[in-house]
C-alpha cells in the first residue's frame, strides 16, 4: 500500500461516501464546492491506495447464506500475521483481524450451509500453518451492519468539524 497524504477534503469525501456510496461525483463536488474531476481523482487515488472501497453491503443471512460465524483463533508464537495473510485469501472470510487478548486472530466467515462450514473448518482453515486452535461463534440474527465509522458524520464533515487523522 502506497502512503497517501490525507487532507480535510479527502476525509469529507469519505464521510459522504460512507453515508451514501452511490452518491455521484458531481453531487459530492457540488456539496464541497469542487470540480467533479477533482472528486473523481481523489476517490480513485483513495481506492488505488487501498484506503477506500466502495461496495454494497447485504445481510448474508437474509440473502440465502445460512452460516455467518466469528472464529476466534489461537496461533503459535510469531505466526499471527502469516495466519491473517492466509485467512484473507479464503473467499469465505469477510473480516480478518489480529487481536490482543484471548485470541490472536478473529475472522468472520460466511458459508452457504453446515456442510460448507464443516469443509472450510476441517479441510482448509484448521490446516493453515500456525493455527493452534479455533472457537466458532455463530450469528443467529444480524441487528446492525454499518460501516459509517471513522471520519464522523456528513454534517460534521461538511461543517469543517474535527476530523481524525488517518
Amino acid at each position: 500500500m502506497q502512503p497517501v497524504a490525507f487532507d480535510a477534503v479527502d476525509l469529507k469525501i469519505i464521510a459522504i461516501l460512507q453515508a451514501d456510496g452511490r452518491r455521484s461525483y458531481s453531487a459530492i463536488a457540488e456539496d464541497l464546492d469542487l470540480p467533479a474531476s477533482s472528486v473523481r481523482y481523489r476517490v480513485q487515488r483513495l481506492i488505488d491506495s487501498g484506503f477506500l472501497q466502495i461496495v454494497g453491503i447485504a445481510d448474508p443471512l437474509a440473502i440465502g447464506f445460512e452460516h455467518l460465524a466469528m472464529i476466534g483463533i489461537r496461533t503459535q508464537p510469531a505466526t499471527a500475521r502469516a495466519v491473517c495473510a492466509a485467512l484473507k485469501e479464503l473467499p469465505e472470510t469477510s473480516y480478518v483481524i489480529m487481536t490482543a487478548g484471548h485470541y490472536d486472530v478473529m475472522a468472520e466467515v460466511i458459508c452457504r450451509d453446515v456442510r460448507h462450514f464443516s469443509e472450510l473448518m476441517a479441510e482448509r482453515l484448521q490446516t493453515i500453518p500456525g493455527i493452534v486452535s479455533t472457537e466458532s461463534f455463530f450469528a443467529l440474527e444480524v441487528h446492525k451492519l454499518a460501516y459509517g465509522w471513522g471520519v464522523g458524520n456528513v454534517a460534521t464533515a461538511m461543517a469543517g468539524g474535527h476530523v481524525p487523522v488517518l
